[in-house]
């Protein structure tokens, strides 16, 4: 396994987990002070940096230096999202939450790292993944308890 694809890959799902934690900043900043959902999202965001530093951990035990922001792509992405995604109505921002953990935090993910990583970085990235999942599953569950009580 080659270490520069590798810590390539890496360094692109630390680059995944900052485009998260801002989407994340953007949602806690449309949710309402009062929303149940406040914390949970506080929460996620939590998690996201947590992966982020553990990511870059593995970059630098790699002895390569680790991405320290989205990238230009991202912060591309994450403007043109906001210029389109600027509801603030907690079902469309569980939507919006929901298309992100799964197409961007999961899907892209697991097609990022296929036969790129090392099996203790491919862990390290399992991990998070399951972690991602149960955000998914959470997200869902509060918006089908929306859609359903109305």
């Amino acid at each position: 396994m080659d270490k520069k694809q590798i810590v390539d890959t890496l360094n692109k799902l630390v680059e995944g987990q900052y485009m998260g934690i801002h989407a994340y900043e953007n949602f806690i900043e449309n949710l309402d002070s009062s929303s149940s959902l406040l914390s949970h999202f506080i929460e996620i965001r939590k998690d996201l940096e947590q992966h982020a530093e553990l990511l870059s951990k593995r970059v630098q035990v790699l002895d390569e230096t680790p991405k320290s922001s989205e990238g230009i792509i991202g912060k591309i992405e994450l403007f043109i999202s906001q210029l389109f995604d600027s509801s603030t109505s907690e079902q469309d921002i569980l939507k919006h939450a929901i298309k992100g953990q799964n197409l961007y935090g999961i899907k892209m993910t697991e097609e990022l790292v296929s036969n790129k990583l090392d099996e203790e970085s491919l862990c390290l990235v399992h991990e998070i993944l399951q972690k991602q999942r149960e955000h998914v599953d959470y997200l869902k569950y509060e918006l089908h308890s929306r859609t359903s009580s109305q």
